[in-house]
């Protein structure tokens, strides 16, 4: 596995290739063993090949599914059937991105989705006004209050505070999120996830040729895929989503459960997102995720420890977060996290959404 930031002067291509260069190295293979290349990206054309080309690799499968932040599990997803059918032997997942110097460099940061038509009639903050309206129903039918949501942005900073390559290390309050800028009621800034370059890889094989590798493998036990929408008006639910059904999937191929878990990482653009996804998770109930984060349960001590590394609101948040979910669950399963490491760290869901709540994936690894 890999994770790395970018210098300004270099391109989305560059840092993914440093990242996949890093994970094949740490993955105790070398690039003339990678015979399957999956990537996405907002910034390359035709990306697998391109990547591919760079790296010198003639791969036997290609897959460039791009669905949002889900995209690299459900590429995990499906590095796991295609190695299964023989198509492939080892699977390269990366993705990288250079926004944040884009955004400063033109005034424009790589756009991963665009609002669709009807709903651009309307001028929304896209994506934020969507989620900013799932916040909103989480609020008018469970109760759930604007401290509640600051809650997931503080527990947040404490993880960050304790990765040393974190963007954001400040511990910040509940008074902190709402003194920031308002942004789309309810969010303020300080709900919204970073704008940062970045990039992430990790290497997919079976488990015997890893066992021969003498690394520190982390097993794929259960995945689970599901979509619904595209457009926000096309969510017949803003307050319940398709993890419950990706998740679903992917537990009862481990045979596994939410209690089984030592540690959850999960998509979070947004504050009201890690509330959604616990809840549709199955690590509590139905609107209570508000209550579940804001009594410390997913804060450093907690009994669910959450976004480990301090996630999209402290750690990092290149256009798409979802490979950041994997690699940290890694790290905790491969006992690397350092100041942020949980102790006996044996099971670890990882958790992607793309769009606005339009698809979900869902990944249960085993140390």
């Amino acid at each position: 596995m890999s994770a790395t930031s970018a210098p300004h002067h270099r391109d989305a291509l560059d840092i993914m290739a440093d990242s996949a260069l890093a994970a094949v190295r740490d993955s105790g293979l070398s690039l003339k063993d990678i015979d399957g290349i999956f990537t996405a990206t907002a910034q390359v054309d035709l990306p697998t090949l391109a990547l591919s080309e760079h790296l010198g690799i003639t791969p036997r499968y290609l897959d460039s599914t791009v669905h949002g932040g889900a995209s690299n599990l459900s590429h995990i997803h499906h590095a796991v059937s295609a190695i299964r059918d023989g198509k492939c032997e080892a699977a390269l997942v990366v993705y990288g991105s250079t926004q944040r110097t884009m955004l400063k460099a033109t005034g424009k940061r790589p756009a991963v989705a665009s609002c669709p038509p009807v709903e651009s009639l309307y001028n929304p903050l896209f994506p934020i006004s969507s989620y900013a309206l799932m916040a909103q129903r989480h609020m008018l039918e469970f109760g759930t209050t604007r401290r509640q949501l600051s809650s997931v942005a503080v527990a947040a900073s404490r993880w960050g505070a304790l990765n040393p390559a974190a963007q954001r290390r400040d511990i910040i309050s509940a008074e902190d999120v709402t003194a920031s800028p308002k942004i789309s009621s309810p969010f303020h800034k300080l709900d919204c996830c970073l704008i940062t370059d970045g990039a992430g890889a990790v290497v997919v094989t079976t488990a015997q040729r890893a066992a021969r590798l003498g690394r520190a493998p982390v097993a794929i036990l259960g995945s689970g895929e599901y979509s619904s929408h595209e457009g926000m008006m096309a969510m017949k639910d803003l307050v319940r989503t398709g993890a419950a059904v990706s998740s679903q999937a992917a537990f009862a191929q481990a045979g596994l459960g939410p209690a089984d878990m030592d540690v959850a990482q999960v998509y979070d653009a947004f504050t009201i997102n890690t509330i959604l996804l616990l809840e549709d998770l199955g690590f509590c109930a139905k609107g209570t995720g508000g209550q579940f984060i804001e009594e410390g349960h997913t804060s450093p001590g907690g009994r669910l420890p959450t976004n480990t590394s301090g996630g999209g609101l402290a750690f990092s948040h290149p256009g798409m977060f979802g490979i950041y979910t994997v690699l940290e669950a890694m790290t905790q399963l491969r006992g690397q996290g350092g100041d942020r490491q949980v102790p006996g760290a044996a099971k670890a869901v990882a958790h992607g959404i793309g769009g606005t709540m339009s698809a979900h994936t869902t990944l249960v690894l085993g140390g």
